[in-house]
Parts: C-alpha cells; sequence; structure tokens
C-alpha cells in the first residue's frame, strides 16, 4: 500500500475516535469562543473532523504529485469521504442543540450510496472512475457545512448570520446537483446492466 492510499486509511481509522468524542457524555465541560458557547467535546470533535477532512487533499496531491494514483486509491479516497461526512452528519442529527435536520442528511447519504452503488457497477464493466470537479466541490462544500455546524457557528455568532445553516444548503444543493452529473455521465452503465 503506497502512501497516499495509507493516509486515506488514515482518515478511515479516524473516524471511530471522532465518533467516541462527540457520542460518549465526557464531562469536559462549554467553552466561549468569538462569541459563541460550545461543549469542548464539539470543539475536540470540530477538530479531529476537520484532521480528518485534511487528509483528503494531502492524498490526492500527493499522489499526483509523484505519480502514485492507483485504482484502489480512486476507490477508497472517495468511500473514506463518505464514510467520514455520513458519520459527522448522523451525529449532528443526534445532537439537540445543532441544526441538521434528518431529511437533509437522508438525502444527503442516499446520494452517497447511489453513487457508491453506481461506482461498483462501473468497476464490474471494468471502469474506475475517479471523483471529478464537481464531486470535490460538493465534498468541500459537505466538510464545511459539518465542521461549522460541530463549531456552533463560531465565526458568524457574533453577526447575525446562520452560515452553518446557509452552508448546508450549499452542500445539499451541490450534493444532488453532482449526484445527478454523475448518474447521467455514468447511464450507459445502467442501461446495459441487467
Amino acid at each position: 500500500m503506497n502512501i497516499p492510499n495509507r493516509i486515506t486509511v488514515s482518515r478511515i481509522l479516524l473516524i471511530p475516535i471522532f465518533l467516541i468524542i462527540m457520542l460518549v457524555p465526557f464531562k469536559w465541560g462549554d467553552m466561549h469562543l468569538l462569541g459563541a458557547d460550545l461543549p469542548v467535546t464539539h470543539f475536540v470533535g470540530a477538530l479531529i473532523f476537520i484532521l480528518a477532512s485534511s487528509t483528503d487533499w494531502v492524498d490526492g496531491h500527493y499522489a499526483r504529485k509523484y505519480n502514485l494514483v492507483t485504482n484502489m486509491g480512486k476507490f477508497l479516497d472517495p468511500l473514506a469521504d463518505k464514510l467520514l461526512v455520513s458519520a459527522a452528519l448522523i451525529v449532528l442529527v443526534e445532537l439537540n442543540d445543532v441544526y441538521a435536520p434528518s431529511w437533509l442528511v437522508i438525502i444527503i447519504i442516499s446520494r452517497e450510496f447511489a453513487v457508491t452503488g453506481l461506482r461498483l457497477l462501473l468497476a464490474g464493466e471494468g471502469e474506475v472512475v475517479a471523483a471529478n470537479m464537481l464531486g470535490k466541490i460538493k465534498t468541500w462544500a459537505q466538510i464545511v457545512a459539518i465542521s461549522s455546524l460541530l463549531l456552533h457557528n463560531i465565526i458568524f455568532a457574533m453577526i447575525p448570520f446562520r452560515f452553518d445553516v446557509v452552508s448546508l444548503w450549499v452542500a445539499l444543493f451541490f450534493t444532488i446537483w453532482s449526484g445527478w452529473d454523475y448518474f447521467v455521465k455514468n447511464s450507459h452503465v445502467l442501461k446495459n446492466s441487467k
């Protein structure tokens, strides 16, 4: 396994740590930061989520720079993103003090399952499709939205602007658009599979 793929695997291994921090009722108290009050566990969870998310850029950059792009990496990298984002969204639904409606999370996760299913069909046909630019925008929109929700809208807490909620809607828009685009571009597989 090459270094970029190891970095991708590290993203997957950070998911259980993120879940433990966010879901185990640690009594670490609250903190006041930039006009926002948030539990320390949410702050630590957000840092772990942001660290894990940043490995998405690191592994891709390293793989392209040193010509280490593999079929395993093309498959594993988006899978790691989907696992991380899905875990974080489900945690956000469970938290009562954060705006993440379950129906919106269901749409995002459903799109991820549908695209993963299509990727498996494509792999069965001998095609491995790397993420396109629209998919990358979708992933980063989701990461920004989840990070701002986990951080309780810290940067914008002093002004009456819910950046976290707006960013979640932007993520939903790009999730639907990129999913539609992916299926349209790869519809030949659906037509040929019986």
